[in-house]
């Protein structure tokens, strides 16, 4: 069976979608979110087949939440929204399918039937950049008991290791559910180490060490070490020579 995910912050309208689905009996409903901040979060982790989206969304919308996630590892999504001016944007840029509220339970059933025979042949890849912002303007956040969307231009450095990936802020560190790679693509953060990115305009000094290797020191004294690899991109970008 297929996968799915489910997200929408309206819960009867949720509630609603995961019955008609189970009832088709062709797909497993693994899990739902009540926002894009939640639903970024299983995404990653659950990795479902199909996401039915919901388009409008406090906070982060449907489409915003697109945009943050990396196209290469992208599920399939459906749109669910209650607001057809929508829907001849969705199709025309290669959404999947697009379904209005409240929800036609053979309009769904159709739609189950092509999910499943695009899945028998194969996985795949639907590129919604048209639709999607260009630019990430906030990045959603964890840390000290709380979800935060810190923008874009309070970051100084975000790094991974093994529990995940940090954002830096001048007062706070936490944890958002974003690749490095979409960070990247999608900000104005630079690359300077495989596992760090930097904000330019925040970069203090560059300290240059032994071994053609540098650290970035931030106006709020955060460190990001700089490899070989970037040192020299890094210095071209920053207009040094």
């Amino acid at each position: 069976m297929l996968r799915v995910l489910v997200i929408d912050d309206e819960l009867f309208a949720r509630e609603e979608l995961i019955e008609l689905l189970e009832q088709t009996q062709k797909v497993d409903v693994i899990d739902q979110a009540g926002n894009a901040i939640q639903g970024i979060k299983k995404i990653n982790t659950l990795k479902p087949d199909v996401v039915f989206l919901d388009i409008h969304m406090p906070q982060v919308t449907g489409i915003e939440l697109l945009s943050m996630l990396d196209p290469d590892t992208m599920p399939i999504v459906v749109f669910i929204t209650a607001y057809d001016q929508y829907a001849l944007q969705a199709f025309e840029d290669n959404a999947f399918d697009y379904l209005l509220k409240p929800i036609d339970p053979q309009r769904l059933n159709k739609t189950v039937c092509r999910l499943k025979k695009l899945f028998e042949k194969k996985h795949p890849k639907v590129d919604f950049s048209a639709i999607t912002p260009s630019r990430i303007e906030q990045v959603p956040c964890s840390g000290h008991n709380r979800i935060m969307l810190i923008p874009v231009d309070d970051i100084e450095v975000a790094y991974s290791d093994i529990s995940g990936v940090h954002i830096q802020t001048k007062e706070h560190t936490a944890t958002s559910q974003l690749t490095l790679k979409v960070l990247e693509e999608k900000t104005q953060l630079m690359r300077c180490h495989r596992q760090y990115l930097v904000s330019p305009k925040t970069i203090r000094e560059i300290k240059l060490l032994e071994q053609g290797l540098a650290e970035i020191i931030t106006q709020s004294g955060h460190q990001a070490p700089v490899s070989r690899r970037y040192l020299k991109i890094l210095k071209e970008k920053l207009g040094f020579n």
